[in-house]
C-alpha cells in the first residue's frame, strides 16, 4: 500500500459533473481487480463504462506505489501506434529503436500500477496482444479496459455494465431509481431547482423507462428541456420509438434505443447543423474554430455561418467544450461514430479527410516556418494539443493512394516536435512507412530520408541509418537540393562522430557554411552546437565557448529559446571542464528549466547529468549520487542512452561518489533519486544550492585543491604514474585519472611536471 503521506501517481481527469449512483457496480470493479490482472467493463456504447472505470481508477490510486494511468485510445486509429501511445500515457515515451512492446514491458516490469484501458474495441486484437504482453512482463500490474466486447485474454474477467435501475410500475421506485436521479441532476444543470416532485414523477419514470436507463440517452435527453417540458419530451421519445419498433430489429434492443435518441438529436437539429455535425468527424480528440472553418466549409455551409452552427451543436449537447481549453471543442466517441456514418453515406468523405490533411499540413509546415523564433513554447503546445489529428492526417495519407508524398513532406516538417518533444521514434515510424510509397526523386524524398537517418542515428540504429545517408546524398546531389547537401554533412558528420574528429569538424564546418548561405537558422544553430561538442572533444574549451555563445546571440536576436537551451548545457560542459562549477551549475540550470517547459525529457536529462558532474567535482557527493539516481529514471523512461561523448564523464563521476561515500551511503542517496518522478528531479536539480541535509559539505580545501586532491598532487610530485597512485591509494585508475586531470584543469596546469612544482611550492610535500 501507498504510505499515507504519499503524493499520488495518476493523469487521471478531474470529474465535470456528479457520479450518479453504480454503488454496486463499483464494489464488483473493485472485488474483481482484487482478484484478477486484467478486468474488462463491456456494454453498449454510452451506458457508462468508461465513467464506472474512472471512478473505479481514482478510488483506487492509495493501492499502486506505481500509479493509476488512463489511456483514452478513441482518438487512435492505427494499431501500430498503441504502444507507444500507451508509454506516452504512463510518461515511459521510449524512443530506442528496440521493439516497442519490448521496451514498455521491460521498463513496468518492476511496478506496480493500474492502466486503464479505454474503449478498445476498435483495436482489439491490438490491445489483446499488448495486455497479454504486458501482464507477463509485470507482477504487479493490473489492467482495466473498457470495451464492446471482450479482449478475449487468457485469466481475464468481464463485467457487463448494466444500464441504470429504471422505475417499476409503482410510484414509489421513481424515488430510488438511478436513471431517474440521473435525469433529475442533469436537469437541474439546464433549468435551474429542477427536481422530481409528485407531479413530474410519473412522467419522469416513463421517459427513463423509454430511455432504458442508458446514461448517455439520458444525459441527451435532459438537455432538451431547454426548450421542451418533460411530456412534451415524452411525447416525441414515444414517436420515435413506436417508429423505430415498427421495422426489422439487426442490433440489440438497447442499441436501438440509443441509435434512436441519436436519431431524434439529428432530427431536431437543422440541415446545416446536420452537415457539419458529420464533417466534424474527420477530427480526433478535439478541434479549434479555425481548423473547423477551414476544413468544413465548403458547399452547403459558408465558412461565415460556421461559428453559430457551432455554438448551436454544443447548446444541443452533440458537442462538448474542452473545459480545459475553451477554445477548443470535440465529439464524444458516440457522436463521432454516428457523424462519421452520416458522412460516409454523404459522398463527402474521401474530400474532407483531403481538406483535413490539408489543414493539418499547412499547420505543420507553418509550424517548422515559424520555429525559429519568440513562439516555440506555443507552437510546441499546439502541436501537442493536435497529436491525434496529425496522426489521422498522417494515417490518410498511408492508406489513400497518391497522397504519400504529402505525407513525407508534413512527417519531415514535423521534425521540430518529433525531436522538441521526444517523439523520436514515432517521427521515424512515420518516415518508414511513407518512404517506401512515395519513390520518385522530389525534395520532399530527399528531406525525408535525411530525417529519418538522422532519427536513426538518435536511436543508435547504425544498421538501418548508414544505408540510408549514402541514398540521401546520392539523392540531394541528384536533385542539386542545397539544403538536403548541408544536412547530410551534418548527420555524416554525426555518424563519424566516434572516429576522425578532424573530419568531423571538416563536415560540420561545410554544413554551417551551407546553413549560412541559404539563410537557414535551424541549421546554422545546429552546426554550432556541433561544432562546440567535437571542440570539447578536442580540448579546446575556448573555441567551444566561441561557438556557444555565436549560437545563443543567434537564438537571442531571434526570440528563440530551445537552441539556446540546448547551447547553454554544451557552455556548461565547458565552463565545467575549466574549474568555473558555480557558473557552470548555474548555465545547466538555466537549460533544464527551458528543456522542462517543453517536456523535453531527453534534454532535461543531459542537463542533470551536468549537475552531477559538477557536485561531485565540488564535493557535494550525496548531491551527485541522487542526481545520479535521478537520471536512472528519465534515461529509462526515454529510451535513449547516454550520448556517447559523456559516458566517460558520467563514468567517472560515478565512480569517484561511490568512492568517497562507501557502499551504503552512496546506495542510500542514489535510491532516493530513483523514486523521484520528473518533476521532482528537475526540482532537486534546480535548487540554488545543494540541499545541506541532502548534501556532503566540500572537504576542507588546500587552497585551490580538495584534501585528496592535495593528496594526490604530492604523489604525482614524487613521481608516481596513475596506476601506482591508484595502488597507494586503493582506488580505480580511472578514479586516479580522473583526479589527475581535475587537478590539471582546476590549476590550469598542462603537464604533471606543473602539477609537482605547484606541490612543492607550496610547501605540502612529504
Amino acid at each position: 500500500m501507498v504510505s499515507k503521506g504519499r503524493r499520488l501517481l495518476d493523469n487521471l481527469p478531474a470529474d465535470l459533473t456528479s457520479f450518479v449512483d453504480r454503488r454496486l457496480e463499483l464494489a464488483e470493479v473493485k472485488r474483481l481487480l482484487s482478484l484478477a490482472r486484467l478486468v474488462t467493463l463491456t456494454g453498449v456504447g454510452g451506458v457508462g463504462k468508461t465513467r464506472l472505470a474512472l471512478r473505479a481508477a481514482t478510488d483506487l490510486r492509495r493501492a499502486f506505489a506505481d500509479g493509476v494511468w488512463m489511456v483514452e485510445l478513441a482518438a487512435l486509429t492505427d494499431p501500430e501506434l498503441l504502444v507507444q501511445t500507451v508509454a506516452g500515457h504512463l510518461g515511459l515515451g521510449d524512443q530506442s529503436a528496440r521493439p516497442p512492446l519490448t521496451a514498455l514491458s521491460e521498463r513496468i516490469a518492476d511496478k506496480q500500477m493500474l492502466i486503464v484501458l479505454d474503449n478498445c474495441e476498435h483495436l482489439l486484437d491490438a490491445c489483446a496482444t499488448l495486455a497479454h504482453e504486458l501482464l507477463r512482463a509485470s507482477p504487479g500490474l493490473r489492467i482495466l479496459s473498457t470495451s464492446r466486447e471482450p479482449l478475449g485474454v487468457y485469466g481475464e474477467h468481464v463485467l457487463a455494465v448494466p444500464p441504470l435501475s429504471v422505475p417499476t410500475e409503482s410510484p414509489e421506485s421513481v424515488t430510488v431509481s438511478a436513471a431517474v436521479a440521473l435525469f433529475a441532476d442533469r436537469a437541474a444543470s439546464v433549468v435551474p431547482r429542477f427536481a422530481v416532485t409528485p407531479d413530474n414523477a410519473a412522467v419522469l419514470g416513463r421517459l427513463c423507462q423509454r430511455l432504458e436507463g442508458i446514461p448517455l440517452a439520458i444525459e441527451l435527453a435532459a438537455v432538451r428541456l431547454r426548450a421542451l417540458s418533460a411530456q412534451q419530451l415524452l411525447d416525441r421519445l414515444d414517436d420515435r420509438f413506436e417508429l423505430l419498433s415498427g421495422g426489422p430489429r439487426t442490433k440489440p434492443h438497447r442499441q436501438q434505443t440509443l441509435r434512436a435518441l441519436l436519431d431524434w438529436s439529428r432530427d431536431l437539429c437543422s440541415s446545416q447543423e446536420q452537415t457539419l455535425w458529420a464533417r466534424l468527424s474527420v477530427f480526433y480528440g478535439g478541434f479549434g474554430l479555425e481548423a473547423v472553418e477551414e476544413v468544413c466549409s465548403l458547399r452547403g455551409l459558408p465558412r461565415e455561418s460556421i461559428l453559430d452552427i457551432l455554438i448551436q451543436l454544443v447548446d444541443k449537447s452533440i458537442l462538448i467544450r474542452d473545459e480545459a481549453a475553451p477554445d477548443r471543442y470535440r465529439l464524444l466517441e458516440t457522436m463521432r461514430q454516428y457523424g462519421a456514418e452520416l458522412l460516409s453515406g454523404s459522398g463527402e468523405l474521401t474530400a474532407l479527410r483531403r481538406r483535413h490533411r490539408d489543414y493539418y499540413e499547412r499547420l505543420a509546415v507553418r509550424a517548422e516556418a515559424e520555429w525559429f523564433g519568440g513562439q516555440q513554447l506555443e507552437w510546441t503546445n499546439r502541436l501537442r494539443r493536435e497529436h491525434a489529428n496529425l496522426r489521422a492526417a498522417l494515417d490518410f495519407c498511408r492508406t489513400e493512394p497518391g497522397e504519400a508524398e504529402a505525407g513525407l513532406l508534413m512527417a519531415a516538417a514535423l521534425r521540430v516536435y518529433w525531436l522538441g518533444s521526444g517523439l523520436i521514434r514515432e517521427g521515424r515510424g512515420w518516415l518508414d512507412r511513407l518512404l517506401p510509397l512515395h519513390t520518385e526523386a522530389t525534395p520532399a524524398r530527399a528531406k525525408a530520408l535525411w530525417l529519418d537517418t538522422w532519427l536513426s542515428l538518435l536511436q543508435n540504429d547504425e544498421a538501418a541509418a548508414l544505408p540510408m545517408l549514402k541514398a540521401s546524398r546520392a539523392l540531394a546531389e541528384k536533385l542539386d537540393d542545397a539544403s538536403a547537401l548541408a544536412y547530410v554533412a551534418q548527420i555524416t558528420g554525426l555518424a563519424e562522430f566516434r572516429g576522425d574528429l578532424p573530419a568531423t569538424v571538416a563536415l560540420f564546418e561545410e554544413a554551417l557554411a551551407q546553413h549560412r548561405a541559404a539563410g537557414d537558422l535551424m541549421g546554422t544553430a545546429y552546426a554550432l552546437i556541433r561544432l562546440a561538442t567535437t571542440s570539447i572533444l578536442l580540448d579546446d574549451a575556448d573555441r567551444a565557448v566561441a561557438y556557444c555563445e555565436e549560437c545563443i546571440a543567434l537564438s537571442a536576436s531571434h526570440g528563440e529559446v530551445w537552441f539556446r537551451a540546448h547551447t547553454l548545457w554544451m557552455m556548461g560542459i565547458a565552463v565545467w571542464r575549466a574549474g568555473g562549477y558555480r557558473r557552470a551549475a548555474a548555465l545547466e540550470q538555466e537549460s533544464i528549466r527551458i528543456k522542462g517547459a517543453f517536456h523535453d525529457q531527453v534534454g532535461v536529462a543531459i542537463g542533470i547529468e551536468v549537475l552531477a558532474w559538477i557536485a561531485a567535482a565540488e564535493g557535494y557527493s550525496e548531491r551527485a549520487a541522487t542526481l545520479l539516481g535521478a537520471l536512472e529514471t528519465i534515461w529509462l523512461r526515454t529510451g535513449i542512452s547516454l550520448f556517447n561523448f559523456v559516458t566517460a564523464y558520467h563514468d567517472q563521476c560515478q565512480e569517484n561518489t561511490r568512492e568517497i561515500l562507501a557502499g551504503k551511503g552512496y546506495e542510500s542517496a542514489y535510491r532516493r533519486g530513483t523514486r523521484f518522478t520528473v518533476e521532482d528531479a528537475i526540482s532537486f536539480a534546480l535548487e540554488a544550492k545543494p540541499d545541506s541535509a541532502a548534501a556532503v559539505k566540500p572537504e576542507a580545501e588546500s587552497g585551490p585543491l580538495t584534501r585528496r586532491e592535495m593528496e594526490i598532487a604530492e604523489l604525482v610530485a614524487q613521481g608516481l604514474s596513475n596506476k601506482e597512485i591508484a595502488a597507494a591509494l586503493v582506488i580505480a585508475t580511472r578514479t586516479a585519472e580522473g583526479h589527475v586531470e581535475h587537478i590539471l584543469t582546476k590549476l590550469g596546469f598542462t603537464s604533471r611536471v606543473q602539477i609537482a612544482a605547484w606541490a612543492v611550492q607550496h610547501g605540502r610535500h612529504r
